[in-house]
């Protein structure tokens, strides 16, 4: 079973972009190359701020639907604290694989 990572990016002008892959830096790299989508494209480059592990792209997108609901503040919170979201543990940006 692949492993499927949500994942959280502080861009440029400051904004937060959440996203899922199953390649964390290929993904990462992506952004920063311009092809990673259309909002990342314009806010280069981007860093990741945190990433969270998922058995699979349901559970990560579901994840990821409910991240995108949280305010800001509580994402960043999330991220820098290194705290596990739903049930996927916190693997940060150290582990961009």
């Amino acid at each position: 079973m692949k492993e499927w990572f949500l994942y959280l990016l502080r861009c440029a002008d400051g904004t937060l972009y959440t996203g899922v892959t199953t390649g964390l830096g290929r993904r990462v790299e992506e952004h920063n190359a311009g092809r990673g989508s259309r909002y990342t494209a314009s806010r280069r480059p981007v860093w990741l701020i945190g990433a969270w592990r998922f058995d699979s792209r349901a559970a990560a997108q579901r994840a990821e639907a409910r991240l995108r609901r949280l305010p800001r503040q509580e994402k960043e919170r999330l991220a820098l604290a290194g705290d596990p979201f739903l049930d996927g543990p916190y693997c940060g940006p150290q582990a961009q694989t």
